[in-house]
């Protein structure tokens, strides 16, 4: 039998500035270190013995002597900050060529094409936070069911629709099929479902978000481990992320439903990949600049951490990590370019320094070493060292 590697990513949890953020307008973002001065210190006991404060200066979270975690964090190779180029840099793929921006709104052409294959009307087309222009456009669009479109400074298409006035079936139509015109050089990193319900002055956000990728753009671990038949399954959106190819995860309604289910999984699945996603830290607070929130989240991943760890067996492995940084301390809602934690704990094993890695690639390099799996992808395993005490 082989062993479990569980991939546990706190989407949007970032570990300071990258040297090329300003850059990405982003000089400054410190996800976590910004996170705890303006808490006056986090407190996730369970964290700091993994060794969060070795890897980190946080305020509230010391060092620890001996950290039950091996510790590090991880530069991006990948051009952009993007959920999307982030886990696909976990699973092998550097992205040399930014996904495209639409800071003036998308053309008036691909507009036009969009509105006659769906046979409605768009509103909107900017950059803009999506909780303020459903509250400015969502009475509009329910008298006329005309669809939400709007993006950020991310690369990403998101159309919003009231679930009483466009159902979830309906919506995600609209999505494959803004998918499939936003091809290069308007191939986006997602399309967005964004359905929400309420009335005016009090629209809220509903659980059918659905994220539609672009499409890996070459081979990853995950095909490599499907083409040896190592089982592999997730938590979250992690198979959009890939569209669909080389793993099928669960979807989850939030953080808590995220950490139950893979707790279950842990329970049931005795061998392979389980590759988890938590994304309230993103969706929920980075976005909203919801400080309060995202402390919060992080001491509910806390309190879930010992009996996460206390389900493997020797010689299995969690990784925890990021695919970008989301600051809520800072005036922007969107992602930063940051560099990301990387803590990875095996049973009886002592933590070691892994150092500022220079890509997340590292990862998939780990996986094929542990799977045995031949790969040529320009990273460096860390498994010697999280397993040098044998």
């Amino acid at each position: 039998m082989i062993g479990r590697v569980v991939i546990l990513v706190l989407d949007g949890v970032g570990t300071g500035e990258m040297p090329d953020a300003d850059c990405y307008g982003d000089a400054g973002s410190d996800t976590l270190g910004n996170l705890a001065k303006f808490c006056s210190g986090l407190n996730l006991p369970n964290f700091k013995q993994l060794g969060l404060g070795n890897l980190h200066s946080l305020q509230g979270i010391n060092p620890v002597d001996n950290p039950l975690a091996s510790y590090g964090k991880s530069g991006i190779l990948s051009k952009g900050k993007d959920s999307t180029i982030g886990h696909w840099e976990m699973m092998g793929l550097v992205t040399e060529t930014p996904f495209p921006t639409f800071p003036e709104g998308f053309p008036a052409e691909l507009i036009a094409r969009f509105e006659k294959q769906c046979g409605r009307k768009v509103i909107g087309n900017r950059v803009a936070s999506g909780t303020e222009i459903i509250r400015e456009l969502g009475e509009s669009h329910s008298n006329t069911g005309e669809l939400i479109v709007y993006t950020s400074a991310d690369s990403v298409f998101q159309i919003a629709a009231h679930e009483k006035v466009v159902s979830l079936d309906e919506l995600y139509r609209c999505c494959e099929i803004a998918r499939k015109l936003l091809i290069p050089p308007a191939g986006v990193s997602r399309v967005i479902a964004r359905p929400f319900s309420g009335i005016p002055g009090n629209y809220v956000r509903t659980d059918g978000r659905r994220d539609f990728s672009i499409s890996p753009t070459g081979l990853t671990v995950l095909d490599l481990m499907e083409s040896a038949g190592i089982p592999k399954t997730g938590v979250g959106k992690v198979d959009d992320l890939f569209n669909h190819r080389g793993i099928t995860t669960e979807h989850v309604k939030g953080n808590t439903e995220g950490i139950f289910l893979l707790l279950e999984q842990l329970t049931v699945f005795n061998e392979g990949l389980i590759f988890a996603n938590l994304v309230d830290f993103d969706m929920k607070w980075g976005h909203r600049n919801d400080i309060e929130g995202f402390r919060k989240g992080l001491e509910e991943v806390d309190t879930a951490l010992p009996e996460i760890m206390g389900k493997l067996r020797k010689y299995e492995i969690l990784v925890i990590t990021a695919d970008h940084g989301n600051d809520p301390t800072t005036p922007s809602t969107d992602h930063s370019r940051e560099y990301v934690p990387l803590l990875v704990y095996s049973p009886g094993r002592s933590g070691h320094n892994l150092g500022t890695r220079k890509t997340l690639v590292d990862i998939a390099s780990t996986l094929c070493e542990y799977f045995d799996l031949a790969c040529s992808f320009p990273g460096r395993s860390f498994l010697g060292l999280v397993m040098d005490d044998d």
